[in-house]
């Protein structure tokens, strides 16, 4: 499970008792605090018997099932097909279906006239009957716990700005043909809010800073962690060395670990570390949030929905492609002085991109 795992969660098994799996195929899943993992077959044999239950507990070397070598127990399949022959021979029975199954529809009114005879407690069941209790999956719980420390450690403050999107979004019409065709991949505007927030962090390393203790601790590289929304809850794979990657290699690591967010294959390794975390909620159509810090980062950045909006250039108003931009941050480390030009440099990056090139 990795160093920092201890126990997980036995989901569910793929397989059952009497099944054939080959080795390495996938039997049962296991839900940890951070990604679901496979467990596989060592060999290839017959399941026969499950020791563990869905919702147990288990840590690395518990024992989940049994798999035997002999191909015996498929044996076992043989005797229901035998016994199915018998129940299709005798015909009579679907001819002795037809005629019962009106009787049901001659009762069908009586449940109708059942609600007047129940007790007075009884009008309380229709809704019950129309709720469900689940167990809470184990990563739910794990991002509920996070957040909720986040909330009682960190003395949070939510700055904003707003950047107009149309020479970044020219760029990018100006130049994606050629870019798939050089790097293999799309030209997003993820890898331009990467780079500009390296170019920030860079500017103002206090918001790449965390506390630990009495001390700070000044990180001199950039893990960017990327909040990825997936149908189990928000996972934040990690970009190693952000700062050292250039737009087509951010590009290709987002959709790398984008996908495996998805096919929920994230290992433990990838998610774990970044000094920092950007939230596109824009992709939901967000206009506007104050997103909460990762633990134990000092800050977030949040993307938002692009929208037209009447703005003053040059002093006409003209219709712009504009970005709400929020920084949620640490204030017992990172002053507003330090979160405001931080987020400003972001702002300054995107609306003029020529700024990387040139470094200023």
């Amino acid at each position: 499970m990795g160093e920092s795992v201890t126990d997980g969660t036995l989901a569910n098994f793929l397989k059952k008792p009497g099944d054939r799996v080959e080795a390495d195929e996938p039997i049962a899943q296991i839900e940890t605090d951070k990604v679901t993992i496979d467990v596989s077959s060592p060999e290839a044999g017959v399941i026969e018997k499950l020791i563990a239950s869905e919702g147990d507990t288990v840590t690395p070397g518990t024992k989940v099932a049994i798999i035997s070598k002999s191909a015996a127990p498929t044996e076992t399949h043989v005797a229901p097909s035998e016994d199915a022959t018998p129940k299709e021979i005798p015909p009579p029975k679907a001819e002795e279906k037809k005629p019962k199954v009106e009787p049901p529809k001659m009762q069908a009114p009586k449940p109708t006239t059942l609600p007047p005879k129940t007790s007075p407690t009884e009008p309380q069941l229709p809704p019950k009957e129309r709720e469900r209790r689940v167990p809470m999956p184990r990563l739910r719980k794990r991002i509920a716990n996070r957040l909720k420390d986040s909330q009682n450690t960190f003395a949070m403050l939510t700055t904003f700005n707003e950047v107009d999107m149309t020479n970044l979004m020219k760029l990018r019409s100006d130049y994606k043909d050629e870019f798939v065709t050089k790097h293999g991949v799309k030209l997003g505007l993820m890898s331009c809010f990467v780079k500009a927030t390296v170019s920030a962090l860079q500017n103002q390393p206090i918001v790449n800073a965390v506390i630990d203790g009495d001390d700070i601790i000044y990180r001199d590289y950039v893990d960017v962690s990327v909040a990825v929304g997936t149908s189990k809850g928000l996972v934040v794979p990690v970009i190693r060395d952000a700062d050292t990657m250039n737009f087509a290699d951010i590009e290709k690591g987002i959709n790398n670990l984008a996908k495996k967010a998805t096919e929920g294959a994230l290992s433990i390794d990838e998610m774990a570390g970044g000094t920092f975390t950007i939230s596109n909620g824009g992709v939901y159509g967000s206009l506007i949030s104050t997103p909460i810090i990762n633990p134990p980062q000092s800050a977030i950045l949040g993307m938002h929905s692009i929208v037209q909006r009447p703005v003053v250039v040059d002093g006409s108003i003209l219709a712009r492609p504009m970005m709400y931009l929020a920084l949620t941050y640490d204030h017992r480390l990172i002053d507003g002085r330090e979160a405001v030009f931080f987020l400003r440099r972001i702002k300054d990056v995107v609306e003029d991109p020529r700024r990387l090139l040139l470094d200023i």
